[in-house]
């Protein structure tokens, strides 16, 4: 983040299509920093606190033609508004990490490049929601955007469409493919924050590309 104040702790995001690994590697990375002695809270958006994981339901539920994209963008803001007040930013005060699976840049993304809508009034209205909060570090794991729909789909066991969490996975391929690309001119447009990493390795070598990062953003880091 920019001027956190009295903010202690270290917020890390991944970010990337569906499918590429970003819970697993999410996971991985947030036990590897408790292993070093650092008090890690791994959360997720949409969610991430009792209300905001009540509009995750609305927005991954269903078919993609289940709301219009300004309803999806407003309440992917309020979510995320109240998982800041609620969970990141006690965190962050106390001096807890934090390490998140999806955050703005998902919104940019998806609702940005993906929906089509103007950007400039997306960042706006993060602005104002949220005085433009961006994480100390962000990965961006990346893939072919057809394999991690696949991916996601085998993972959900919805390689007939059906299942829980699957409206954005039943996307076009075409809106992926712009999700895709979304992600690493947003990465391009900031690489002191981003960190790109190919997700198509094996778990392990994922992580440890995933560790030197972290290990060169946060010289606090064993």
């Amino acid at each position: 983040m920019n001027d956190r104040g009295p903010f202690q702790g270290k917020f890390i995001s991944f970010e990337g299509g569906d499918g590429v690994g970003k819970s697993t590697q999410s996971q991985r990375l947030s036990q590897r920093l408790e292993r070093c002695g650092i008090e890690v809270v791994r959360t997720r958006e949409p969610g991430g606190c009792p209300f905001s994981e009540r509009l995750r339901h609305l927005l991954v539920s269903g078919s993609p033609e289940t709301m219009d994209a300004k309803t999806e963008l407003l309440l992917m803001t309020a979510a995320r508004i109240e998982h800041v007040r609620q969970l990141i930013q006690p965190a962050l005060k106390q001096g807890k990490w934090v390490v998140c699976d999806r955050f703005f840049d998902s919104t940019l993304a998806y609702q940005g490049f993906g929906r089509g809508m103007e950007r400039s009034f997306i960042e706006m209205l993060h602005g104002w929601a949220l005085g433009g909060w961006v994480p100390d570090l962000t990965i961006l794991l990346t893939m072919d955007p057809q394999d991690g729909i696949e991916r996601a789909k085998e993972k959900w066991g919805l390689l007939n469409g059906q299942g829980a969490e699957a409206r954005f996975e039943m996307e076009e391929a075409a809106f992926h493919q712009r999700v895709h690309e979304g992600f690493i001119t947003l990465a391009r447009n900031d690489p002191r924050r981003f960190r790109v990493i190919d997700a198509m390795s094996s778990e392990e070598i994922v992580m440890e590309a995933v560790w030197k990062a972290v290990k060169g953003g946060f010289p606090e880091v064993a």
